[in-house]
């Protein structure tokens, strides 16, 4: 088996090299899946463009093997064509009580924790986070969407909204100067705009849903009230996937530029981190509207949302598409 994987990797066959990915997976077969990930990471080196077996063996590797060599392909920097981050993707079949021991202090292990918390897994106070919310979805906090990952890529559904039912006419308003939720708006959509071929564009008001679609440029529109559990949720499905073409952040990021951008909204950013009891009541207090216009795109990835503070009297409306 040694010899025909280093023919296979002189000759740079593809086809039969994802056959041999395949076969090591079937057989459970773990080092020598390691061994096809490093011997295809090194061929690059000679010209031979191995890249995509490198990040197909790392990928299954971080899917399928046990946690104490599934947390081998955080070693690894074949990660940047992986359909999804490596902590979200060796989250998906292992719980964080098999994880625990073989992961080394740092980034990746906090993101692992966030997302197997997000799945219910239940973790210590102590555990050290990087992304500054907690690491338990709290009692005010939807059931996020979480994606799945198969031998075949990722699917992660958007969540399920009501249908924009209701006719609005807007009505004329100028926008607020407020660049700070501008900023973590287009902060949270990034993947979208910088990476993919979407576009984003978003406004403060004094007033409600009518004034910010005017706002926004936009005469008629049809909507649909949320519940802040709906809302949270898209907010945070957005950021965390990639749009068409961009890098998917994980549902443990997403949450985590959700927050901060509500956060950002109703001036609670100078407090960072929030103390979740009080950011869930002002989550609570605020209105969510999603709506639709003539020219919304019927496919690919959307966010159409108005977010309203009826203590200050403000709103936000937000509008990102993305399109193959």
């Amino acid at each position: 088996m040694a010899e025909d994987l280093e023919a296979l990797i002189r000759r740079a066959d593809l086809d039969e090299l994802v056959r041999f990915v395949d076969s090591t997976c079937h057989s459970r077969d773990w080092e020598q899946l390691v061994r096809i990930r490093n011997e295809a990471r090194s061929a690059v080196s000679t010209g031979r463009q191995l890249w995509p077996i490198a990040t197909l063996a790392n990928y299954r590797l971080a899917l399928w093997a046990p946690a104490e060599d599934a947390v081998r392909a955080l070693d690894d920097t074949a990660r940047t064509f992986m359909p999804g981050p490596v902590s979200e993707i060796i989250s998906v079949h292992h719980t964080w009580e098999e994880l625990e021991e073989h992961l080394a202090p740092g980034h990746d292990r906090s993101l692992i924790a966030h997302e197997r918390a997000m799945r219910g897994d239940r973790i210590s106070n102590d555990e050290p986070t990087a992304l500054d919310v907690p690491m338990q979805v709290q009692n005010w906090e939807p059931s996020y969407v979480m994606a799945s990952y198969t031998d075949d890529g990722v699917d992660f559904p958007a969540p399920d909204l009501p249908t924009c039912r209701d006719s609005l006419e807007t009505s004329d308003a100028d926008p607020v100067d407020d660049p700070d939720s501008i900023y973590a708006f287009r902060r949270l959509v990034e993947p979208w705009t910088a990476h993919s071929n979407g576009d984003a564009d978003a406004c403060v008001v004094e007033g409600g849903v009518a004034e910010a679609l005017g706002a926004l440029g936009l005469s008629h529109a049809r909507t649909a009230s949320l519940s802040p559990y709906e809302a949270l949720s898209w907010l945070a499905w957005t950021a965390a996937t990639g749009g068409a073409h961009g890098k998917r952040r994980g549902a443990a990021t997403g949450r985590g530029e959700a927050w901060w951008f509500l956060a950002t909204f109703v001036g609670l950013a100078d407090d960072w981190p929030c103390d979740p009891e009080e950011f869930g009541e002002v989550v609570n207090s605020l209105e969510f509207t999603s709506f639709t216009y003539d020219k919304t795109p019927t496919g690919g990835w959307g966010l159409h949302l108005v977010i309203e503070d009826p203590e200050e009297g403000l709103a936000i409306a937000l509008r990102a598409t993305d399109v193959e």
